[in-house]
């Protein structure tokens, strides 16, 4: 074991790329160099230590963090002058030790189980040679991150990891063999967390989990997350809600706790990635196009209202215009009120990435052209709903465009600005609950005064 103290007064700055599980993880790691003595800064400039919290599900993630980590060489010089580059998450539990093979100036590796080596691995590359990465991608189980130390980016908003892994082996995905097989968390630990989170003011918690309508298959040997979901309810936490969930897997029993429980939002994020039944046989979802239609019907019997959202791939390998166009059709039958597009990305080491597609680029953007306009028009659609009503929105803090406005989220988790109204300042503010009159409308945003008082 490494002397950590050596590391107090030593400035630290996080990076952090792709989902919630990431900066969830990000949060712990500023938690646990903060334990240590670290202090957080704004910018990697002014960093003795500087991590990379990586996600490798598309190739993009890799170049931008090629990128960045590449401009760390030219970077001014350290308080302390010397600055230990580290990368974690997945594509650290993916390459292991052979990052230094496009990155030259990185000094530790630490993979998706491995948070809590942190501080050790930065002492050691301290103490060691500027040649060797000191790397860990262990794959043993230490435990949840949720143990260790945290320092969230927000008071009033906590991730609460409630499983790690995936099952699924979805055959264009990477997680599974990056984040592991899936292992589920104490469903009493996890209560007693959100319990201390809420006495703490924490108002919204967001349970995490690559599938978590799984929950509790491989500790209890069946799903418990419609019971966890009405437990974390009686806690008295005001606002609930989880990602990510898996369509093959979510019971009549969890839409039923969605709806009887009045803490869960009224919204779901609810990937379908394709509307092609011969795609998704080949993406390996377990579900066909008329079963995610039924079970979409059934959400919005037991939940109405509710806003659902989506994750879609356009390009498989092998996807036609026929195929294409079944995705366009179930987007407009379903009315999804936002979705997340994305052009297929080939990850070595998944099935999909053997399938050759002859398919020119060209076809595959301007078929997702097509599809991203047909989700603004619904996302539109979707928002004229709310004008002239009134939604309450948890406040988040000023717009970056103008710092009059301040930027909540209403349960639906749509985008609500208000100014700020005379009388009060932003500060007092943040992580309150307001009603805001929708005076206006767009496609990604609702717009109006705030009424009433903050709460």
């Amino acid at each position: 074991m490494s002397n950590v103290s050596s590391l107090a007064g030593l400035t630290y700055h996080v990076k952090t790329f792709g989902c919630q599980m990431n900066l969830h993880d990000s949060e712990r790691v500023s938690g646990l160099l903060g334990s240590c003595g670290c202090l957080e800064v704004a910018t990697p400039d002014e960093a003795d230590i500087v991590v990379f919290m990586t996600c490798c599900v598309r190739e993009k993630a890799d170049t931008h963090l090629y990128g960045q980590v590449s401009a760390m060489v030219s970077a001014p010089e350290p308080p302390h002058g010397r600055r230990v580059v580290c990368i974690g998450g997945c594509i650290a539990q993916r390459d292991g030790s052979g990052i230094r093979e496009h990155m030259r100036n990185v000094d530790v590796v630490f993979g998706t189980r491995a948070i809590a080596s942190l501080p050790d691995l930065i002492v050691d590359a301290l103490n060691g040679s500027k040649k060797n990465v000191f790397a860990d991608t262990s794959e043993d189980d230490p435990g949840f991150s949720s143990d260790l130390p945290s320092r969230r980016e927000d008071v009033w908003h906590a991730w609460v990891p409630i499983m790690t892994g995936c099952n699924n082996f979805c055959s264009y995905c990477i997680v599974p063999y990056v984040r592991g097989r899936e292992r589920d968390r104490a469903f009493e630990s996890i209560i007693d967390e959100v319990r201390t989170l809420h006495e703490d003011g924490v108002r919204e918690v967001c349970l995490l989990g690559q599938n978590v309508n799984s929950f509790g298959r491989q500790r209890y040997g069946s799903p418990r997350f419609a019971e966890l979901l009405r437990a974390v309810g009686e806690t008295g936490i005001e606002r609930i809600r989880f990602t990510s969930s898996h369509p093959k897997d979510l019971s009549d029993e969890t839409i039923a706790a969605m709806a009887e429980t009045p803490a869960v939002m009224p919204q779901l994020h609810l990937a379908v990635q394709s509307g092609s039944t011969r795609v998704l046989k080949a993406m390996n979802r377990h579900y066909t196009r008329e079963d995610y239609l039924a079970l979409a019907d059934r959400i919005k019997q037991a939940n109405p209202g509710i806003a659902l959202s989506t994750d879609i791939i356009v390009g498989f390998p092998g996807e036609t215009e026929e195929d294409f166009e079944q995705t366009l059709s179930l987007v407009r039958e379903v009315g999804f009120s936002s979705a997340f597009t994305f052009i297929y990305s080939k990850r070595p080491g998944t099935p999909a990435a053997k399938i050759d597609d002859p398919t020119p680029r060209e076809v595959i953007q301007e078929r997702f052209d097509r599809l991203a306009a047909l989700v603004a028009d619904l996302a539109h659609e979707a928002n004229q709903v709310e004008l002239g009503h009134t939604v309450e929105a948890l406040v988040e803090g000023p717009s970056k465009r103008d710092t009059n406005i301040l930027v909540g989220h209403s349960p639906k988790n749509k985008t609500v600005h208000f100014e700020i109204p005379e009388g009060h300042k932003a500060q007092d503010l943040v992580g309150k609950l307001v009603d805001v009159r929708v005076e206006e409308a767009r496609t990604w945003y609702l717009r109006g005064p705030m009424v009433g008082d903050p709460r």
